[in-house]
């Protein structure tokens, strides 16, 4: 049986972002509607998804630059 470790990194990466996601958006959503009410809750949802964006556009930018340098190494 071959191992393929990378893989197993990465899907292990891949794990604790989703996790991590899903803990800072329900128990930490969830705190805010239970302390504060649905309205606060609802602006603490738009605050968490305002702040994902600048590391979505950083994460697309990276992924573009791979997908060039990939492109460029093959011509």
């Amino acid at each position: 049986m071959k191992r393929d470790l990378r893989a197993y990194a990465r899907q292990t990466n891949v794990q604790l972002i989703v996790g991590a996601l899903l803990l800072l958006f329900l128990v930490g959503d969830g705190l805010i509607y239970f302390f504060y009410g649905p309205g606060a809750a609802v602006l603490g949802l738009l605050c968490l998804g305002a702040g994902l964006v600048p590391i979505g556009l950083t994460y697309l930018a990276l992924l573009l630059l791979d997908w060039i340098t990939k492109r460029a190494r093959r011509e």
